[in-house]
């Protein structure tokens, strides 16, 4: 694996780049993401910057970062997918702000039956986490 060290960035053309001059720094890009998959494992399917999943018990996870997070005020996009029929989903959520740390998100999901509130926890068929954050 090659190295590449540089004090400034150009533009083809010569002309300086604004800051971020590398997107992947940038705060509008993805952090960490992945596509989860209980029906296999618990698999990751594809991902960026997730080393493992933890799978504690039922509708209950640890996604790993590869890379920690800079700090806990980070953004997380979820959806899981249940299964259980045409109009079933499912919900992902979290007890308290500790379950958010720099080295690992935690989480549950909750099957929402045809739309309702009431529900179990449930493992997803697939789930799809992306976070956002310094």
């Amino acid at each position: 694996m090659s190295t590449i060290k540089a004090n400034t960035l150009l533009h083809s053309d010569g002309s300086t780049t604004t800051q971020p001059s590398i997107p992947a720094l940038d705060k509008r890009m993805a952090k960490a993401w992945m596509k989860y998959d209980q029906n296999t494992g618990p698999t990751i399917d594809g991902s960026y910057n997730v080393s493992s999943v933890t799978d504690h018990s039922t509708g209950e996870f640890t996604m790993n970062f590869s890379t920690s997070m800079g700090n806990t005020n980070y953004c997380v996009v979820a959806t899981g997918h249940y299964g259980g029929g045409a109009n079933d989903m499912g919900s992902i959520g979290w007890t308290s702000s500790t379950q958010l740390n720099a080295s690992a998100a935690r989480f549950y999901f909750m099957s929402q039956i045809n739309g309702g509130t009431s529900g179990s926890l449930y493992d997803p068929e697939e789930a799809m986490i992306t976070i956002f954050g310094s």
